[in-house]
């Protein structure tokens, strides 16, 4: 049975807004948020609902689940697929989501290297000897710059009608503040880490004494990693499953990015070649002078660029022009406009991107268009 349901059963009678699991996640992205993690690990992923909503925050690359449970992953592991949108507008970003079949009282080097580590709602489903276990599987192991765990308080069980002696029947035990304070702090001391306390749910008016009805521990690393200890004692053999993997599309991988290019420059070079034929056409109206007689200098409107990129064209001679019935666009031109500059970072990218995908002058100076189409029409 999903944990977050069997626990809103109870707790759904005091109505936390939102929901209180659904506010243990908040309290995940905005750590995210304030911290920019790039690799993160989710113990005890379930339904991978905390991965899927991590998967949005732009900082994170690497996201990584693990559940004991096999099959409650495998029904919803779908959601952390890149979706079409994803190949069609690839990110700048890489990203790769990974969850793995095992145990948090075992180590496996997949798990080494994360920046964040979450454990929501999972210490208290651990029998004994995995609780044992555990501290050192992600504090001396794994040794993230951060761990978050989250676990009821058993303090705030008298105010949820219903719940006898735990609020899960899986759960192997519940503890008060001060025992989970007690275990955090000595986990801490153990592994030079610094931990703080908070909470999510708020007890009703006149019951503030009982605390928060999630407590939660923020564990952050005193120390670098050194080199040396990170190699240290770390076993080679990997011990858990691994029931999914997905690379998402990224700007980062060559192939993706020069897709990005050359329909950018392209689609820049449209814009620019059909200003530069309307303001033709228009000069032709007006002077009734015929404009595939003669070499014309491009002078963008204002709807079309900002006045300090026209300033920028005419001062560095970068101008497209027409020559008979073929448009010449300086890739100069089009490097200048923001999106192509940021895609490609340097001039030397972008020719070496559009080679042999975009018509080139014979120089390689400029992108080619033939407008005998356009003058058949007009």
């Amino acid at each position: 049975m999903d944990k977050n349901f069997q626990e809103e059963q109870f707790t759904g009678i005091i109505k936390f807004t939102p929901p209180l699991y659904k506010q243990r996640y908040q309290f995940i992205k905005d750590l995210v948020g304030k911290y920019k993690p790039k690799k993160v690990a989710d113990l005890g992923c379930a339904d991978c609902t905390l991965l899927w909503m991590l998967k949005f925050c732009n900082c994170i690359e690497v996201l990584a689940g693990l559940d004991i449970c096999a099959s409650v992953m495998k029904e919803k592991m779908h959601r952390l697929s890149p979706l079409p949108g994803d190949y069609l507008q690839p990110a700048e970003r890489s990203l790769t989501v990974t969850l793995h079949h095992g145990s948090v009282a075992h180590k496996d080097p997949c798990m080494l290297g994360f920046d964040l580590v979450t454990c929501i709602e999972l210490i208290e489903h651990l029998e004994q000897s995995e609780l044992k276990k555990f501290p050192e599987v992600v504090f001396g192991f794994m040794a993230p710059s951060i761990v978050v765990i989250s676990t009821p308080n058993s303090e705030f069980n008298p105010l949820l009608p219903g719940v006898t002696l735990f609020r899960h029947p899986d759960h192997k035990f519940e503890w008060n503040r001060a025992q989970f304070q007690s275990w955090a702090l000595e986990t801490a001391r153990r592994y030079d880490y610094s931990v703080e306390f908070t909470g999510v749910g708020h007890p009703l008016t006149g019951m503030e004494k009982v605390g928060f009805c999630t407590q939660i521990g923020v564990f952050v690393r005193k120390y670098p990693q050194t080199t040396e200890s990170a190699q240290s004692e770390k076993p080679t053999e990997a011990v858990y499953k691994t029931v999914f993997k997905a690379v998402y599309p990224s700007l980062k991988d060559e192939k993706y990015l020069q897709n990005a290019v050359v329909s950018e420059v392209i689609f820049t070079a449209q814009i620019i070649k059909r200003s530069l034929l309307d303001r033709l056409m228009s000069e032709h109206e007006e002077y009734n002078d015929d404009p595939t007689e003669r070499k014309s200098k491009f002078q963008p409107s204002m709807n079309c660029f900002s006045e300090d990129l026209g300033k920028a064209l005419v001062e560095k001679s970068m101008e497209p022009f027409v020559n008979g019935n073929v448009v010449y666009i300086p890739l100069k031109t089009i490097f200048s406009f923001p999106k192509v500059n940021r895609l490609c970072g340097t001039f030397e990218k972008l020719h070496k991107l559009i080679a042999g995908k975009v018509t080139l002058s014979s120089d390689g100076s400029a992108v080619v268009f033939n407008t005998e189409h356009e003058n058949e029409e007009n």
